[in-house]
């Protein structure tokens, strides 16, 4: 009589980086779902890792705290950035490069919609994932600066060239990936990131000359809920006024 075979070895889902994902986005619908249900002081840790199905030392494997749960798989996507923009064919437009790169960011989000949607109903629920928002933001618009002014080196202006471009570049995907989010996820993100970049490429593109006369600043006051379009027109029409 033959032995039983031996049923194969179980393979741990976290032993893959696809079973990574997995968990991490186990782990970050599961807090989210507490977070929103009993809200985010009154939820443990413990109660977290129970209704993911994992236990404590498998959530701080993956998280440092209940707020990164909220912010999942954050650093590996800006390391992803990093390495992006190093890599670029130096040959490339840097805006286009940028813009390149902020579409890339665009989809980490829409690839898990569900965790995008709660978590922008829940930040802005909790004043402290607010901010934690804000700082990681901040970062992405900080390689993105970097890499600008490396490209714009010993170009007139270059640093303040890389940092108002940054800026744009972000602003543009924020308000796109917001009215995406305010559509509980319907809306056509892609394209309508690939018209906000095109209306900063053309606003930025112009070369900066140095102006051996006095400098002119140009201050706006908008909405932080204006459209893109109309955010860029205006600084259009404010750089063409100025004397020449």
């Amino acid at each position: 009589m033959s032995e039983a075979a031996s049923p194969a070895p179980r393979t741990r889902s976290g032993r893959t980086a696809d079973g990574r994902r997995r968990v991490r986005s186990a782990l970050a619908l599961a807090a989210m779902d507490l977070f929103a249900e009993q809200g985010f002081e009154a939820t443990t840790v413990d109660q977290i890792a129970d209704a993911a199905g994992v236990g404590r030392r498998t959530f701080f494997r993956y998280f440092r705290s209940k707020e990164d749960v909220v912010f999942p798989g954050h650093d590996e996507r800006l390391a992803e950035v990093v390495e992006l923009l190093e890599s670029a064919d130096r040959r490339e437009d840097p805006l286009r490069v940028l813009s390149g790169t902020a579409e890339v960011v665009l989809d980490m989000y829409l690839a898990e919609p569900e965790v995008s949607l709660k978590r922008f109903e829940l930040t802005r629920q909790v004043p402290a994932l607010r901010d934690k928002e804000i700082a990681s933001i901040d970062r992405y618009q900080r390689v993105f600066a970097r890499y600008l002014r490396e490209r714009y080196a010993g170009e007139p202006a270059g640093d303040l060239r890389a940092a108002v471009a940054a800026a744009a570049v972000v602003a543009a995907h924020n308000h796109v990936l917001r009215q995406w989010l305010k559509s509980g996820g319907t809306a056509d993100a892609r394209a309508m990131l690939r018209e906000a970049l095109g209306l900063v490429r053309s606003a930025l593109s112009a070369p900066l000359c140095e102006d051996s006369g006095d400098e002119n600043v140009v201050v706006g006051v908008l909405r932080t809920g204006a459209p893109a379009g109309a955010v860029l027109k205006q600084l259009e029409d404010a750089l063409r006024d100025l004397p020449r």
